[in-house]
């Protein structure tokens, strides 16, 4: 990173120090959210290896469409971000600004096609893994376990997206009081790598709920 950062805090060596201080951080932070997700996916696998004709029954009955459009709207806000990223390196903080302003809508809209549309055709169809769960008969019980799996994971990636939703919307308002330049940029990039690990948990769980056994 060849950076340095114009507001030097008291405890780093130098600018450089302080940077890569702050890009660790995140990394590691980064880690301890895969030792919340790897069991989660873990679980998930197990789980369906026991109960593949419920879970397959489950994923049949999941919007297929919505899914797929929502991964091509996130994958999409991944790489805009990453373009604000590579404007920021050459001090262009008006592409950056409209960079992150485009990701941020591409989130909304994502937190608008599960939640808003999604979710609800899910509950008006009765998926939700309650006591009147809409599957019946010898597959009920794997189906149900398949509609926990996918609620939990869907509600705890939306938390994330809301999480990252404020960060972007935070990188904005700094770069709109022009506080990134060419020389001090830390921020945008560790918020870049919380946004493309949100897109990166989605990239798995988008075969986990939607692909996996369709065609059974």
């Amino acid at each position: 990173m060849s950076e340095v950062s114009s507001t030097q805090e008291f405890q780093y060596s130098s600018p450089r120090h302080q940077a890569e201080t702050a890009i660790s951080g995140m990394w590691l932070f980064l880690a301890t959210e895969m030792l919340f997700f790897g069991p989660l996916f873990l679980a998930w696998i197990y789980s369906r290896h026991w109960n593949q004709q419920g879970f397959d029954a489950g994923a049949r009955q999941t919007e297929v469409i919505v899914g797929t459009v929502n991964t091509v709207v996130l994958v999409t806000s991944s790489l805009i971000y990453s373009m604000g990223v590579t404007f920021i390196e050459g001090g262009g903080t008006r592409r950056l600004i409209q960079c992150c302003i485009g990701a941020w809508l591409l989130g909304l809209m994502f937190l608008l096609l599960k939640f808003g549309i999604e979710w609800r055709h899910d509950f008006e169809r009765r998926l939700f893994p309650g006591s009147d769960f809409a599957i019946d008969g010898p597959l009920r019980d794997g189906a149900r376990l398949f509609f926990v799996f996918y609620f939990l994971g869907t509600a705890v990636h939306g938390l994330h997206m809301l999480v990252g939703l404020i960060l972007v919307g935070w990188i904005i308002l700094r770069a709109r009081r022009n506080e990134f330049s060419s020389s001090y940029y830390t921020p945008v990039i560790a918020v870049g790598l919380y946004w493309s690990f949100v897109d990166m948990v989605w990239i798995i769980l988008y075969p986990l709920i939607y692909l996996v056994g369709r065609g059974a």
